[in-house]
């Protein structure tokens, strides 16, 4: 029986052995066992290691390893980071080196199971005066699981006065399609993605959360105009619906429009421009079919549903997501890069206006499933990578 399996959860080890050509005799069979333990690898995978895009060259820095499934990164004014381990904890990287204490203090529902567990992490907008730090999760509660999102101050080791701003209704069963990306917008606003939670009809309903993106106040509160106030068939605090399972978003440079992407089923992921109130038509149109090749919608556009910038299919299984706005790589300035899980690269997009005019794949011979991306402030490109033994790897320009 075909078992049902979204391309987040597939392993890029498919794709080596699609790249293994059979050999004579048993040298095949050693190879691959070689690559699968990691004895194999290109040069490319290691430190110092440059690669060529069409506008830099760069190199591979690792600035921490040893992580388990990294999901989340965030910036520390003081230079340190924050990164969330999808398995529940959150760890600190202090003056280029990882802490072996994870931080505590953080929520005792976290559901670490499936595509669940600790997700994304967020600074508050003016954190040197708050200290306050935002966490999405998969959250225990009556009726199973859902996205929930909760805050706390940062003392260095720990979070206190934790509060949950915000929870999923309904929580559902199984373990996939929690969404979670976290965005602050340029008017204070918090913006968090979630998932359908495998219920992809109810992404069509906006009178619960499933399939939405939510626009909250910094302290869980609805703000006063939100597209949908008033509307006792809609939850007040959607900004807009009809998605999939949104896992990256981003705040475009110069400007307050926030793009995000999600996963299509097969096929059919998607990077959309958020407009208040719009409706992103999953699952009544979609570019993609579900697993197995069964008919999702047979429809692609329809009135009063939002097409998308891009779409890509076959699925790439999208993550993560960052406008370059630095002065390290000035050809990439105003590029749109995101994360490949499935297709194990990052994306680079070029864009003229809203629309995407050139791709390029960057770090296909890491051969490592690409959880997120970011733009550091000091100018350089951070990615995470998602595995037991995942890495947090910075990207520098080659030459002086």
């Amino acid at each position: 029986m075909f078992r049902r399996r979204d391309e987040e959860e597939t392993s890029n080890r498919s794709g080596v052995r699609r790249r293994m050509k059979p050999l004579a005799g048993g040298v095949s069979v050693l190879l691959l066992s070689m690559v699968l333990f990691g004895f194999f690898h290109g040069s490319h995978s290691k430190d110092g290691a440059v690669e060529k895009s069409d506008k830099h060259a760069f190199r591979i820095v690792t600035v921490a390893k040893g992580l388990d499934h990294p999901w989340g990164l965030a910036f520390l004014p003081n230079g340190d980071m924050l990164v969330t381990e999808r398995s529940g904890r959150l760890r600190v990287i202090r003056e280029g080196k990882l802490d072996p204490k994870s931080i505590r203090g953080l929520p005792d529902n976290i559901a670490a199971s499936g595509q669940g567990g600790l997700l994304d992490v967020a600074l508050h907008p003016d954190f040197e005066k708050t200290r306050l730090i935002y966490l999405s999760y998969a959250g225990r509660g009556k009726g199973g699981a859902g996205t929930e999102v909760a805050r706390g101050r940062f003392t260095g080791d720990r979070l206190e006065n934790l509060e949950v701003i915000f929870r999923v209704s309904p929580k559902t069963g199984g373990t996939g399609h929690y969404g979670s990306r976290l965005v602050f917008a340029t008017d204070g606003t918090l913006f968090i993605t979630t998932g359908d939670r495998r219920q992809m009809k109810e992404a069509q309903n906006p009178g619960n959360h499933l399939g939405t993106v939510l626009r909250l106040r910094d302290d869980g509160s609805v703000p006063p105009d939100n597209p949908f106030i008033g509307r006792s068939d809609v939850r007040p605090e959607i900004f807009s619906y009809g998605h999939r399972n949104g896992q990256g978003m981003a705040v475009r440079p110069g400007g307050s429009v926030i793009w995000m992407h999600e996963h299509g089923a097969q096929g059919g992921d998607e990077v959309n421009i958020l407009r208040p109130g719009a409706n992103y038509g999953w699952p009544a149109i979609t570019y993609g079919v579900d697993y197995g090749g069964g008919k999702i919608s047979d429809k692609t556009s329809a009135p009063g549903m939002e097409q998308p910038v891009v779409y890509w299919d076959p699925s790439i299984a999208p993550s993560g997501m960052a406008f370059y706005d630095g002065d390290r790589f000035p050809e990439w300035r105003g590029n749109l890069f995101v994360g490949a899980l499935k297709l194990a690269h990052l994306r680079r997009l070029e864009l003229k206006g809203d629309k995407v005019v050139a791709q390029e794949k960057l770090l296909e011979d890491l051969d490592a499933r690409i959880r997120d991306v970011r733009n550091g402030p000091d100018g350089y490109l951070y990615v995470l990578t998602d595995s037991s033994d995942g890495r947090l790897i910075r990207l520098e320009p080659e030459g002086p």
